[in-house]
């Protein structure tokens, strides 16, 4: 069954008549077709009854598209054309659609039934196939090649920006996409901010260092973390480094179908709490991950969401002391009828440098 029928059956099972497809990765999974018009109207209406059709600006070029296309022109007034084919019933909406359009069509057609769709697409989108698995597989195997590299331009006197623009230098040599995501590097007291912007602090001769970043490869993201540390640690971030590591892979042990992505979380948040450190950890266990880095499906204390077969996400807790330092270690996962199998292979052991 292809995904615009999977997609249809849902559709059918949650009531909705027609959706609305504006974003366009989600375009892109279910035609195969990455396309862009920026600012301007770009609609992949997918009809219950099967009489799905593009609404496209003629700046597109012309392609073989596998579906019935409706031009316009920057001249014309595409909602109208838009308006004519949405039917009667139920009307999904997929993702952010910008307000303008949506309060014309509703100008247009003041008696549309509306209704959220996101989720639809995004269920489909979770469980990946064969082809997709493999090519997560390819980018999170060039990411761990990218980890190493960059790991041996450590030393003191580099700046974090200079190993982020080293990263990228990688990502081409290793003939990626570039960034899936800008890159996390942060020394010493910025590894202690989960989301730091690398800057110009240069690394010194002792301290932590975290590592996050992630290249796109065929369409694909990888991510993944792991944290050194230049000189001789101390014993305290020996013992926190050791207490992430088996968060790590306790929760990656926890991960099998029919289990809740809540239950992963609690198997990695458990092991830190138990340790004295819960406060610390101030963030979800992991994310969805795939043609875009962050995904539906968080690994989080508040989704009830079983696994499934196919489903890849992040595994990456982490503890933050502020002023101090940061630990995160993180590698992506994909649900096997067995359990997890880790897409990602650099060693988690404490490296010092």
């Amino acid at each position: 069954m292809t995904r615009l029928n999977k997609l249809v059956r849902l559709m059918k099972d949650q009531g909705f008549a027609q959706l609305i497809v504006s974003d366009p990765v989600a375009i892109d999974y279910l035609t195969d077709q990455l396309l862009s018009t920026d600012e301007r109207l770009m609609v992949f209406l997918v009809d219950g009854g099967g009489e799905h059709r593009f609404f496209l600006n003629r700046l597109i070029p012309k392609a073989d598209f596998n579906h019935p296309v409706e031009w316009y022109s920057d001249t014309d007034r595409p909602i109208e054309l838009l308006a004519r084919h949405i039917g009667p019933g139920k009307i999904g909406i997929d993702k952010n659609w910008p307000a303008h359009f949506l309060i014309d069509l509703l100008r247009q057609k003041p008696e549309l039934h509306l209704g959220h769709a996101s989720r639809l697409i995004d269920r489909l989108r979770q469980r990946k196939d064969e082809t997709e698995i493999g090519a997560m597989k390819q980018a999170s195997a060039l990411n761990d090649i990218a980890m190493e590299l960059l790991i041996s331009e450590v030393r003191p006197g580099v700046t974090e920006k200079m190993l982020a623009d080293r990263l990228a230098d990688i990502y081409q040599e290793l003939d990626t996409e570039g960034f899936s995501f800008e890159p996390i590097i942060g020394f010493g007291r910025n590894s202690a901010d989960p989301h730091h912007r690398s800057d110009d602090t240069v690394l010194g001769d002792t301290g932590a260092l975290l590592i996050d970043i992630g290249c796109r490869k065929d369409g694909f993201c990888s991510d993944m973390t792991r944290t050194i540390h230049l000189g001789e640690p101390d014993e305290e971030f020996s013992r926190v480094y050791e207490i992430v590591r088996a968060a790590n892979l306790n929760a990656i042990a926890a991960v099998r179908p029919g289990v809740t992505f809540k239950s992963i979380d609690a198997a990695a948040r458990r092991t830190i709490e138990q340790a004295g450190y819960g406060e610390y950890f101030i963030h979800r266990t992991g994310h969805s991950i795939g043609r875009e880095v962050h995904e539906a499906g968080d690994v989080s204390s508040n989704n009830h969401q079983e696994l499934e077969v196919g489903m890849i996400f992040s595994i990456e807790p982490g503890i933050y002391l502020p002023g101090r330092f940061g630990v995160r270690i993180e590698d992506l996962v994909v649900v096997t009828k067995d359990g997890a199998e880790a897409l990602n292979f650099a060693d988690k052991k404490l490296r010092r440098i």
